[in-house]
């Protein structure tokens, strides 16, 4: 094999008998790398970048947070490099079936019609959904969103959406593309409330207290996971092994420590369990 890639680099227009057939050396090369075994030692992971403190990029422009500390630790129980793609969180299922992504790991609830597509590792986060409303408001609870001449924003993609758009009668459904956007209605009176999981409802109402206000306690409870392309049963072995291994070990203690040691301690006073 080595002589015969030097001579293929060496004259391309050299020419080979094999089996009595007549090859150029460049075909000949072509054929014995087609024949090669691959060598793939890279998974590619899918998550959008914009949801801190689990996907977020750091000073210097660099994928940070507790999934990208989850993937590198993955990659290293299973002995695969790691490449961070940063992609839209509703394009992040259509990338994982045409295979440009490996896995999703982005704050994915597992989800039954999400499943439909792909498969879930076992589920490693357990969250709710939750509202923001105004400061002044005296909305108490999903139902008092529910009603006529009610406005609720909500993120596309997002099972808040999907609650949205199957549950919700008589609010008005305000879809937008970012979070932030959403926050910015509530606090600007322009939508009555925000539906979005437990954790961000909290940073945000921390970032905006002047003009919102957190309903923490969840209408609906959900679980974060894993997305695996259908089918791949190796790699789905593989994921809950590390998963088992990775909680067994402390190590989304460690996480939840570093990335959310704030959120675990007013969780804990507030009589609301942690997510890991």
């Amino acid at each position: 094999m080595k002589s015969v890639l030097k001579s293929s680099r060496a004259a391309t227009s050299a020419n080979w008998v094999v089996g009595g057939i007549i090859f150029s050396g460049l075909v000949l090369f072509g054929l014995l790398s087609a024949c090669s075994p691959k060598t793939d030692n890279k998974l590619t992971v899918g998550m959008e970048l914009s949801y801190p403190p689990f996907e977020m990029t750091d000073e210097r422009g660099n994928p940070s947070g507790v999934s990208v500390d989850l993937s590198k630790a993955l990659g290293k129980h299973i002995g695969k490099e790691i490449e961070i793609q940063n992609l839209p969180f509703d394009g992040l299922i259509p990338a994982l079936k045409t295979g440009k992504i490996d896995l999703i790991i982005s704050s994915m609830t597992a989800t039954a019609e999400r499943a439909r597509s792909i498969d879930f590792s076992e589920s490693y986060l357990k969250t709710g959904l939750c509202l923001l409303v105004g400061k002044d408001s005296n909305i108490q609870s999903i139902l008092d969103v529910d009603q006529p001449g009610k406005v609720l924003a909500v993120k596309q993609g997002t099972t808040g959406h999907t609650y949205a758009a199957t549950k919700v009668k008589n609010a008005k459904v305000l879809v937008l593309d970012k979070e932030d956007a959403c926050v910015l209605e509530v606090g600007q009176r322009k939508a009555d409330a925000f539906i979005y999981d437990q954790m961000s409802t909290f940073k945000n109402w921390q970032r905006n207290p002047e003009t919102t206000r957190p309903l923490l306690k969840p209408f609906q409870e959900e679980s974060w996971a894993i997305g695996i392309r259908k089918g791949n049963v190796e790699l789905t072995r593989l994921v809950n092994a590390f998963l088992k291994d990775f909680k067994t070990r402390g190590g989304f203690d460690e996480l939840g420590d570093r990335y959310l040691k704030e959120q675990k301690e007013a969780f804990g006073k507030m009589g609301y369990p942690f997510y890991f």
